[in-house]
């Protein structure tokens, strides 16, 4: 498989688990329906405040993101070979140069953010730009660009919303049966079998929820990876990254759930409990990949 191949295939793969997990937000507001007896309402809950979420979050999350692990804008006088790479690897896509952050942490990371490449901000960590060689850090920009050319953070938005939704309706349906909501059986014509059906899907939808989530964002990642062994043409420099990245394991110190996945690297450390649930492939993994795709083109 060639790498366009294997960008392409992971394309389509994402697309069909984003249908996956629209269609699972609808079903959890049809089995909430079938339990409490509300006549559509919940479809209709789940639906509103998915949309109300995801436009807060499409024009809010980056400054959200940013705020939250503590990134400041910089010039090119601040630093002039971290914007002269951003800038560089830019001009050679034909992509608008996004705003650039530095985050004071000497752990090895970088995340990108924004709705689209016209309103994008890199952020790069001072152990990143202190520990990696120009290469390296060259290829986790390059990285961080296609997350941002590939419109990944946007799907990406989209997913944490629904996520987020789910676990919402299943808490609030939970609550309402400790007080009694469930409507009568007496009332519901033999339908039993549906609210047990629904009781299932109202338990299991938050963990549905997250592994779906974990599946599209692993996707985006390796995704991301291609994209920047492209753009550099070198995938061994951002192999390396990686692997300083493992034997370094230094975990960011504002590490938050919320954004983690935004990250180049998982923001936890490898013996975390939230790693447990890590919304990136293994640094193995991945590094085998840029490897492989190295062997291709030589």
């Amino acid at each position: 498989m060639t790498t366009y191949d294997f960008i392409n295939s992971n394309k389509r793969k994402t697309v069909l688990l984003m249908v996956v997990f629209l269609a699972f937000v609808m079903l959890v507001g049809w089995a909430i329906d079938q339990y409490y007896g509300l006549n559509g309402a919940a479809v209709v809950i789940a639906g509103g405040y998915s949309l109300v979420s995801a436009l807060v979050s499409y024009y809010a999350g980056d400054k959200v993101a940013l705020a939250s692990s503590g990134a400041r804008v910089i010039t090119q006088a601040d630093d002039p070979r971290l914007y002269r790479m951003v800038e560089n690897l830019c001009i050679t896509i034909g992509m608008p140069m996004p705003k650039v952050h530095v985050i004071d942490d000497p752990a090895i990371n970088a995340f990108a953010t924004g709705r689209d490449p016209e309103h994008a901000s890199i952020a790069v960590t001072t152990g990143a730009m202190q520990k990696l060689e120009n290469e390296e850090l060259e290829g986790v920009l390059a990285h961080e660009i296609s997350h941002i050319r590939n419109f990944d953070i946007r799907l990406m938005t989209v997913v944490v919303v629904l996520v987020g939704t789910i676990a919402l309706l299943a808490n609030m349906a939970m609550r309402a049966s400790f007080f009694g909501g469930r409507r009568n059986d007496r009332e519901n014509n033999g339908g039993g079998i549906l609210q047990i059906i629904g009781l299932i899907l109202i338990i299991l939808s938050p963990i549905i929820a997250e592994l779906i989530k974990l599946a599209v964002s692993r996707r985006r990642e390796l995704l991301a990876d291609s994209s920047a062994a492209l753009m550099t043409r070198f995938p061994e420099g951002l192999a390396r990254a990686l692997n300083k990245i493992d034997q370094d394991n230094r975990p960011l110190a504002r590490a938050s759930t919320a954004t983690a996945h935004l990250f180049f690297t998982s923001p936890f450390s490898a013996k975390s409990f939230a790693n447990l649930f890590s919304t990136h492939p293994p640094i193995a993994q991945r590094i085998m990949a840029l490897r492989n795709m190295a062997n291709l083109h030589e």
